[in-house]
């Protein structure tokens, strides 16, 4: 067997490593890049172009202006840690120590990297649930860990509870969860929840679960497992406020577990990025306590971009999974005479002026041919964006 060094590693996990050893662009570059070389619309990428709440952005201003431009604490600034608590409490109705319970990071992927580094080893194995962020693979690559997957399956993509258990073993160290989920838009049920802590339990498994889209949800309560009895002590939480707030370059992320979960993920995070962001970091804290009214409101407002983008989408002719969460909507392109969702998406920006991402993206190579015809869209754009999406993509009828 070829020995690949780290950095091949983590290009391989990612899906991104050439039969030669080298490394390819992610397929996002790629049709960035055509976006910009087309003038197509760029719905292939999940990050807003609206500034969030006012009152996050002037509480950074004040930040700044008021000298808060040094090294923050290690675990994060008190004002934050304390908001965090507080979140948790009022939200879910979990209590956490934010003393030495809550961990500040460089975004939730800063988290990740932190947790599957600190816990996972050679030979460990990782479960997660297919398409997944192409972080994991990455992550639990560098980390020296095998990744095993539970695939979600158009349209509903929701897990089936025996491939669940038949994935998760005496080799399972983490279970690595995101609800709501990216790409898909999923929302996992009270029943997945409870049956990934029983298998967790039952193979003293480790909980990872990466929850950014927590307050981005349409019609569906989203529920922690943490929350779940018998969740919390066994269980690392991760968010971050760039997606809620509208705020995804601040890259303001936490962690919230048992004490000596966050001992050991401080002992790595610590020689990643050491501290980042002092003066987001109360500025985040300002945006999570807002009163419930502006959380409805930035949920409200994402779900009519959805509804928009959803009926343009199913008007052009794709088949559509409504999302119940996030920023994206995965649309099946197979009775628009696709076959290859990659090279749709090349020829899409010419055929219609608007970039979309081929779900393949997020499986791995083995699982491709089953999403072959889907294509991920982002609707966390401006209405007017979105109006002229949808009127580009009706070209596709004609």
């Amino acid at each position: 067997m070829t020995r690949h060094e780290p950095w091949q590693r983590a290009a391989d996990g990612a899906g991104l490593l050439a039969p030669d050893g080298s490394v390819t662009p992610t397929i996002f570059a790629e049709m960035s890049a055509i976006a910009v070389q087309t003038g197509a619309l760029n719905l292939g990428q999940g990050f807003p172009d609206e500034d969030g709440p006012a009152e996050v952005l002037e509480a950074a201003r004040h930040a700044i202006a008021t000298g808060v431009n040094q090294y923050p604490p290690g675990l994060g600034m008190p004002v934050l840690r304390e908001a965090i608590a507080r979140h948790q409490k009022r939200f879910y109705g979990l209590t956490v120590d934010p003393a030495s319970q809550v961990l500040v990071t460089a975004g939730a992927t800063e988290a990740l990297a932190a947790t599957l580094l600190a816990l996972v080893d050679h030979g460990d194995e990782v479960v997660t649930f297919e398409p997944f962020y192409d972080a994991y693979g990455a992550l639990t690559a560098l980390a020296r860990g095998t990744l095993r997957t539970v695939p979600l399956r158009f349209p509903d993509f929701t897990p089936d509870h025996d491939a669940l258990r038949a994935a998760v073993g005496p080799r399972t160290r983490v279970i690595l969860v995101n609800t709501p989920h990216n790409p898909t838009g999923a929302v996992f049920d009270r029943e997945t929840l409870e049956l990934i802590v029983e298998l967790a339990h039952l193979h003293d498994a480790i909980i990872v679960t990466d929850e950014v889209y927590e307050h981005l949800t349409f019609g569906q309560t989203h529920i922690p497992i943490a929350s779940i009895a018998g969740g919390f002590e066994r269980t690392v939480t991760i968010s971050s406020g760039g997606k809620t707030f509208s705020t995804t370059g601040w890259k303001i992320g936490w962690i919230t577990a048992p004490a000596f979960y966050i001992t050991r993920i401080l002992a790595v995070k610590q020689y990643l990025t050491f501290v980042n962001g002092a003066p987001f970091q109360p500025a985040i804290a300002v945006g999570l306590d807002l009163p419930d009214e502006r959380f409805a409101e930035i949920s409200a407002t994402l779900e009519s971009k959805r509804d928009l983008l959803v009926a343009g989408l199913e008007s052009a002719g794709f088949a559509v999974s409504i999302p119940d969460a996030g920023y994206f909507v995965v649309a099946d392109a197979r009775e628009l005479g696709v076959t290859d969702a990659t090279d749709f998406c090349r020829e899409l920006p010419t055929r219609a002026g608007v970039v979309g991402i081929p779900l393949t993206a997020f499986v791995r190579a083995e699982s491709r041919p089953e999403y072959s015809t889907l294509v991920r869209f982002a609707f966390c754009k401006r209405r007017d964006v979105l109006d002229d999406a949808v009127a580009r993509l009706a070209k596709l009828r004609v």
